[in-house]
């Protein structure tokens, strides 16, 4: 017989070194994502070069993901990719856990 563990979604406190959000998630790791795949999302969307270049620069660099017990911060690398048509339009990011 198989065992089935449910994880259930915690809260967690997503501070980015300007402003601070609540988030719902299971992992640290996931939440982290999940905020980053929003921002990455409003640059993709936007078509204006100067607009996206400003929101590049805003993105965040360094990421701490809050839970009740635990803390873990990450060092996020953002890097543009795809030169077509709306050239800079593409990013990519890499989290790096800054937790030893």
């Amino acid at each position: 017989m198989d065992v089935i563990f449910a994880l259930t979604k915690r809260e967690f406190i997503i501070d980015n070194g300007t402003e601070k959000i609540q988030e719902l998630g299971h992992l640290h790791r996931n939440v982290a994502v999940k905020y980053l795949m929003k921002r990455r999302r409003s640059v993709l969307m936007t078509k204006n070069l100067e607009k996206v270049e400003s929101l590049f620069s805003k993105l965040p660099r360094k990421i701490r993901i809050i839970g009740k017990q635990v803390t873990h911060s990450y060092e996020v690398n953002w890097e543009r990719q795809g030169v077509t048509e709306f050239e800079g339009s593409r990013f990519v990011f890499t989290l790096k856990s800054l937790d030893n």
